[in-house]
């Protein structure tokens, strides 16, 4: 089931995050995370697996809505590989089509899950060393939304 955030979901939220540190995360980035879900939500997303989160990850508008961003998608280690970060990424996608004017859909994410990103259709745009933290570099990818 893939259903809105709930500031109730924030522990397990926080231990996915946690359980893909340091292999997709850098430790660093754990407070930027706290922030974002205190600071930054728009629309925010949570799998729910026989009532336990499994995944999650969140969509940030732009440019007059034309232009989103996914945003921190993580996937609990056990499920990775199983096709729940494909259909969190098209739920997102299909909610963009059918809710918003949105255009153009980001992501920026690292060398270590870019590929998964291009097997969705995304296209690398630009990379940057160590941008994340030491070891973590950004890799900016885009899809143009067709309706």
């Amino acid at each position: 089931m893939i259903r809105y955030y709930s500031p109730a979901d924030k522990a397990q939220l926080l231990e996915l995050l946690d359980l893909n540190t340091p292999l997709y995360f850098a430790a660093s980035e754990k407070q930027d995370f706290i922030l974002y879900l205190a600071e930054h939500l728009e629309d925010y997303f949570v799998v729910e697996l026989e009532g336990k989160i499994i995944g999650c990850g969140g969509l940030n508008y732009f440019a007059g809505q034309t232009e989103a961003r996914l945003s921190w998608d993580i996937i609990h280690p056990d499920f990775q590989g199983k096709g729940i970060g494909k259909a969190l990424t098209q739920y997102r996608i299909n909610h963009i089509r059918t809710t918003t004017p949105v255009r153009i859909l980001y992501v920026r994410t690292s060398q270590h899950v870019y590929k998964f990103y291009q097997k969705m259709g995304f296209t690398l745009e630009k990379t940057e060393q160590d941008f994340w933290a030491k070891g973590f570099d950004l890799y900016q990818m885009r899809l143009d939304i067709i309706r």
